[in-house]
């Protein structure tokens, strides 16, 4: 039986894509950030949910050993923990970005470190990197979230080149708008974070908290990523990125065919 590892998996597109994929027949290792969820998840069916803050390097090493003795393998690990800091680049102090950077993208890396040598040994494996569509392009006020998806893209696409000649395949998943808790998580660190009151974008804080969603168009629902998930699991050679909604498709094509003042003048809109 296949087996991946997932990150995230509290809410949104992990705890979504870990039902799916259960439901498939593949055995799903679902972790989350924090002890008191792993009861939730058990009560929604899940089987094997693990604790794992991964920007806590012996609890990723934990995890892997776990897995290790139980199946003695892991076929496919999912980076896919992350959250959004809104908040304009002026607004955002250095701490925050940091603080962006070590889930997002440290935690990232410290799973795909530590996940490569198991993978090298058993010959073969796939790891998904939960990037975005804001790897790609950049909306306003999303500056720390949009810089952790770059160092994304720059790290897989990167590790795609050293790992080549090898069965273990890098993929990106470059995700547009998705039905979960990601705008909620982002207000709250809006709130907490970013001194509005004091910000001359003090207006288009307050509108966008005002807002119940987000602009972006072409929302999607969380069951498009499982879908995605579940595909490059069954291929032999899957592709090494994957567009999911048409909103990643449209501004994906726009910045490889337009100039940086159109797209500008479109994603000024969009945000």
């Amino acid at each position: 039986m296949t087996n991946i590892v997932i990150t995230g998996c509290s809410t949104g597109i992990g705890l979504a894509t870990a039902k799916y994929l259960q439901e498939q027949g593949v055995k799903v290792y679902a972790t989350v950030r924090k002890s008191r969820d792993i009861e939730l998840l058990k009560e929604l069916g899940l089987k094997n949910v693990l604790k794992l803050d991964v920007t806590k390097e012996d609890e990723i090493k934990s995890v892997i050993a776990h897995v290790l003795l139980e199946d003695k393998k892991i076929d496919v690990w999912f980076n896919n923990a992350g959250y959004g800091q809104a908040g304009a680049i002026e607004d955002v102090s250095t701490q925050s970005l940091k603080e962006q950077f070590e889930t997002n993208v440290f935690g990232l890396h410290e799973a795909t470190r530590q996940i490569i040598p198991v993978m090298r040994k058993q010959g073969y494996g796939k790891i998904i990197q939960h990037s975005s569509v804001l790897g790609l392009v950049s909306l306003f006020g999303r500056g720390a979230y949009n810089s952790s998806k770059y160092a994304i893209e720059g790290l897989t696409d990167t590790l795609r080149l050293e790992l080549k000649g090898t069965s273990i395949f890098p993929i990106l998943l470059n995700t547009g708008p998705i039905t979960s808790d990601f705008r909620k998580t982002a207000m709250k660190k809006l709130r907490e974070n970013i001194d509005i009151e004091n910000s001359v974008f003090r207006e288009k804080y307050l509108l966008n908290l005002s807002k119940k969603k987000s602009n972006v168009p072409f929302n999607e629902a969380s069951i498009s990523v499982a879908k995605v998930v579940h595909a490059i699991i069954l291929a032999k050679r899957p592709k090494p990125r994957y567009y999911i909604t048409k909103a990643t498709t449209l501004l994906g094509t726009l910045k490889r065919f337009s100039s940086t003042l159109f797209l500008d003048k479109i994603l000024t809109k969009i945000g």
